[in-house]
């Protein structure tokens, strides 16, 4: 167990100790969970730092994003001296996490087959493409798993397969680390023993599209993808207004669709017995979507909204990432919230969409330099007797 985190002792996981060899998407993000719920998270990472730290592009906001909330050791585990360094890390801790391509670990000694022996209380976990099958020595990214699980047919229209806008797969692998951690420290409260937990990409993509592995089960027909959907509503679309603006705006229920029809004038909808259910309206969709569309069309996006949000009906502008930035909501939540950069700057991070007894976990720490905490960590770790 550490004592670094007893300043957070209000926070669940204070006392747990993590030991993180991880890089990317998927590894960080268990690491950072449980750092933002108060372990302490030690991130091994390679002589020069994380590559992440370096990504251009898309991947220029991984290593801030999901790094926050650590101590940063750098150790060169191709050397003995390195690769004894983090052994001894190993054994101090109470988590190992990993998302490294298979037989990298086995290969160190570091994989829980090979320190489960002298290290039974440990929780190993292991972020991977694929859980033990067939295709497990596969190499699998968040794209390619989306292709093969079903979630970029669903997505694009017919003929064009597209993937989601964000890792979701990655993303939501360490959070199926994270939640295995909590079960599995759970567990060791009760039998004393740690374990190994896997998660996997594949798995993850898989139990996205579980819904509609389902419908086909229940109907035999095969699900087509979201923008080629019969809707269960007859309003549930995004509509352009004045000036090209969208506005995503719903009607499910026949109050609903009525309200929305006073509110564009439209009283010939309204009262057409034609459209009185809901059922009916599915069934004409397409015409009656062009014909509200008209009347969209006539509405600034401001004044609409407002409009819609006096009325209870469910709308939604169609919004930027740049644009969360500012978003009000999110700041009067506590949502967004400043970070010191490793570079001495600041910038502003998206803390983990829960409250613990009416509290946002934060940021505690500023984001490590690359090696920043080595000499503290292996200096106290060198002067703590063995157990």
């Amino acid at each position: 167990m550490s004592s670094a985190a007893g300043a957070c002792r209000h926070l669940p996981l204070a006392g747990v100790r993590v030991v993180e060899f991880t890089h990317m998407v998927m590894g960080p993000t268990c690491g950072m969970i449980l750092a933002d719920l108060g372990a302490e998270v030690i991130k091994v990472e390679p002589p020069g730092g994380d590559k992440t730290r370096q990504l251009p592009g898309l991947g220029i906001g991984f290593f801030r994003s999901f790094n926050r909330n650590k101590l940063s050791v750098v150790l060169d585990l191709h050397t003995p001296a390195g690769l004894a360094d983090a052994r001894a890390l190993v054994a101090s801790a109470d988590v190992m996490l990993e998302n490294f391509r298979p037989g990298l670990m086995a290969g160190l000694g570091l994989d829980h087959a090979s320190l489960a022996a002298s290290h039974p209380r440990l929780i190993s976990v292991s972020h991977k493409g694929f859980l033990p099958g067939p295709y497990e020595r596969r190499t699998a990214l968040d794209e390619v798993v989306q292709m093969m699980g079903g979630l970029s047919y669903m997505t694009g229209p017919e003929g064009r397969p597209l993937r989601a806008g964000t890792s979701v797969n990655d993303i939501m692998g360490g959070m199926f680390g994270a939640i295995g951690v909590l079960a599995a420290l759970r567990e060791r409260e009760r039998s004393g023993r740690g374990q190994e937990i896997q998660s996997a990409l594949f798995e993850n993509c898989v139990f996205l599209s579980a819904q509609h592995m389902q419908q086909f089960l229940m109907t035999g027909e095969p699900p087509p993808p979201m923008p080629s959907r019969v809707s269960a509503w007859s309003v549930y679309d995004v509509f352009t207004l004045a000036g090209g603006e969208q506005l995503f705006v719903a009607a499910t229920s026949d109050r609903q669709f009525l309200t929305l029809c006073e509110l564009l004038a439209r009283p010939d909808l309204a009262h057409d017995p034609a459209l009185a259910t809901n059922a009916q309206r599915v069934a004409v969709r397409p015409e009656l979507l062009r014909r509200l569309g008209d009347s969209f069309a006539t509405w600034g996006k401001a004044e609409l909204a407002a409009r819609l949000e006096a009325a209870g009906l469910p709308h939604a502008p169609i919004t930027r990432p740049d644009e969360l930035v500012h978003d009000p909501h999110l700041l009067a939540s506590g949502g967004l919230v400043p970070m010191a950069t490793d570079d001495g700057h600041s910038t502003q991070v998206v803390l983990l969409p829960l409250l613990l007894d009416g509290h946002r976990p934060g940021v505690r720490l500023p984001l490590a330099r690359a090696g920043e905490h080595t000499a503290a960590v292996l200096g106290a770790l060198r002067a703590t007797p063995p157990a």
